[in-house]
């Protein structure tokens, strides 16, 4: 018998963790009815006060164990070094086919931590939702931040295909493309197109900190610049990015690498006034912008539609 179409595709949802991601679920599930009710955990009682407030679940707890207790669908919405503690906590209130996914930007690591914490008859689907904003807290959350955005499933050998299937269609149905990836290759894709920029543009903003000392405040006075940019990345929760590169370091570290090489060529070819070089690489720079908007993953706006 097919699954009535009026009832929500989840009973019962646990969010733990109700930052950025745990509470733009919370407003996408309201939204489209995905959930019967929706439990929430945090650990701090300033975040549950301010979830209780903007109305990101029916039962809210300090008690992780407590929130997941009977329900179908679990969240990890936590820094990707908090993983395992939290499945361990867990782990005796998870009920028999229940499913528990994890948004992290690191895959391997993640399944390394979490993976031998989780019952039998429970399924374990890893899970990262490639969107965010550098806002954090139940505050930061909405509805559409999941749209159009693509969510990168990492399922383990075995995996119940049933199970996979009712999660994709769950991000499906808050507005995510899915694609499938196994945990290594994730963590390095991921690594080029997010946690490298990152270490990056923190890096550039400290080195323009100390900067400032020498030269006043210029810098923060100019920064309409590419340096603005710069700093909304830097801005994102510095325990999240911390636990990334923790977790992430040997692709993070060979990404390095290369880009130290790649850099120190750049460096030669303004050293000796290599035009032609400075050019075609530039040009190539261009073209990926173009094809990063032609995907549907940015606005060619002015200003990249950002005020």
């Amino acid at each position: 018998m097919s699954k009535d179409p009026n009832l929500p595709m989840f009973s019962k949802v646990a969010l733990i963790g109700l930052g950025l991601i745990g509470s733009s679920l919370s407003h996408a599930m309201r939204r489209k009815g995905l959930a019967g009710t929706i439990s929430g955990s945090a650990r701090s009682e300033q975040t549950l006060k301010r979830a209780a407030e903007l109305g990101l679940a029916d039962d809210l707890t300090g008690d992780a164990g407590k929130a997941v207790k009977d329900a179908d669908l679990v969240f990890l919405n936590v820094p990707v070094g908090a993983m395992g503690a939290v499945a361990r906590s867990i782990a005796p209130q998870l009920k028999k086919g229940a499913i528990v996914t994890d948004v992290g930007s690191v895959k391997a690591a993640v399944i390394r931590d979490v993976a031998p914490h989780i019952p039998d008859g429970v399924h374990f689907i890893p899970g990262h939702p490639v969107a965010g904003t550098e806002q954090s807290g139940p505050d930061a959350g909405f509805a559409d931040l999941f749209e159009n955005r693509w969510c990168i499933l990492t399922p383990l050998e075995g995996a119940d295909k049933e199970a996979v299937k009712k999660l994709e269609a769950f991000w499906k149905a808050v507005g995510s493309n899915v694609d499938f990836m196994d945990p290594e290759h994730h963590d390095l894709v991921l690594g080029i197109t997010s946690h490298l920029p990152h270490l990056i543009a923190y890096n550039i903003v400290t080195t323009a900190a100390d900067l400032e000392e020498v030269l006043g405040k210029e810098i923060i006075k100019y920064s309409a610049g590419g340096f603005r940019d710069f700093t909304r990345l830097a801005a994102s929760d510095p325990t999240m990015w911390r636990d990334v590169f923790l977790n992430n370091r040997e692709a993070v570290l060979e990404l390095l690498g290369r880009f130290s090489e790649d850099l120190s060529a750049l460096q030669r070819a303004i050293r000796w006034g290599d035009g032609e070089k400075l050019f075609d690489l530039f040009s190539r720079s261009r073209k990926v912008r173009r094809e990063i908007i032609d995907a549907g993953q940015d606005t060619d706006a002015p200003n990249f539609g950002r005020k």
